[in-house]
């Protein structure tokens, strides 16, 4: 149902796989059926996470997926009620993004802008287009290749639940890519062909999100950057949040990243607090006023 109806993404699907296999394997252990499990139960499982030390975003996580889980076997009859239903999820405090200053990733760039040889080549290509396009690493490790070929303005992304979505590109970028496209073959499997920009003679044809996140720490390393500070989700969360901080509108940022809902997206509207109160101190009536009588 998730791979058919939903569209989900095989990282999807497997998180789904473990949390599962999870729940199924504390429910054998304790010879209780998935059609009779109770709502006590389900809330005994649940118990175990704090034993385990199980962080609550984990928790939460585990839960969504029993839940689903049970909702699916309720709509398809294959039980009379959802046991989950009255269960209350674990509370979380939503962590901030972590961001790198504008400085580190001038520095990240300028370091992969002197970049040679095939790797290097491939490495400036993919942090440019991470950096400028906001894409998710899965989206960009998957890019076709014929993106930024025939349209050099817009790059047409297939996101989560195979939505697409159009999303700004930047010259540097193109630039990047032009210069990597030189070399590209280099990382082409044996047979000579491969449908990805990226590609790799591994599994899945094209190189890993594993194997990027590597690079990238390898290049903040190089650029005087704390590698620690350093991962391809972060760059997204840079992109976000500088255009934010410079000006532009949360829907449009949304629209961007791919988010469904906006509220994903406002966990970035930490970094405009600084320019909203330049904004008021400038621009509100009162705010004049006290200018006014100060002086």
């Amino acid at each position: 149902m998730m791979a058919a109806e939903r569209g989900a993404a095989a990282n999807t699907i497997a998180a789904y796989g473990r949390d599962l296999g999870a729940y199924f394997g504390f429910l054998a252990k304790r010879k209780i059926a998935v059609d009779t499990v109770t709502t006590q139960e389900i809330r005994n499982y649940i118990s175990t996470f704090e034993t385990a030390s199980v962080s609550p975003s984990t928790a939460a996580r585990r839960l969504s997926s029993i839940r689903q889980f049970h909702k699916f076997l309720h709509s398809d009859g294959l039980r009379e009620d959802d046991p989950t239903v009255i269960i209350d999820s674990p509370r979380q405090q939503r962590p901030l993004p972590k961001v790198l200053s504008e400085a580190d990733v001038d520095n990240l760039l300028e370091t992969a802008g002197v970049a040679e040889g095939a790797d290097g080549l491939r490495t400036r290509a993919m942090v440019e287009l991470l950096y400028a396009t906001g894409l998710r690493v899965s989206e960009l490790v998957s890019l076709p290749l014929t993106a930024c070929m025939r349209d050099r303005e817009f790059l047409i992304v297939r996101g989560k639940g195979s939505k697409e979505r159009l999303v700004p590109l930047s010259m540097p970028a193109c630039e990047a890519v032009d210069a990597y496209r030189a070399v590209r073959q280099r990382h082409v499997p044996k047979n000579g062909t491969s449908r990805w920009l990226f590609p790799s003679r591994g599994t899945s044809g094209h190189i890993t999100r594993q194997r990027f996140g590597q690079l990238l720490k390898t290049l903040a390393a190089s650029a005087d950057v704390d590698p620690a500070k350093v991962s391809p989700h972060v760059l997204r969360h840079a992109f976000a949040s500088h255009l934010l901080a410079n000006g532009a509108d949360l829907r449009s940022v949304q629209k961007m990243l791919g988010h469904a809902d906006i509220s994903t997206t406002q966990i970035y509207t930490h970094v405009i607090d600084a320019r909203l109160q330049s904004l008021v101190a400038r621009a509100h009536p009162l705010a004049d006023a006290a200018r006014k009588a100060e002086e």
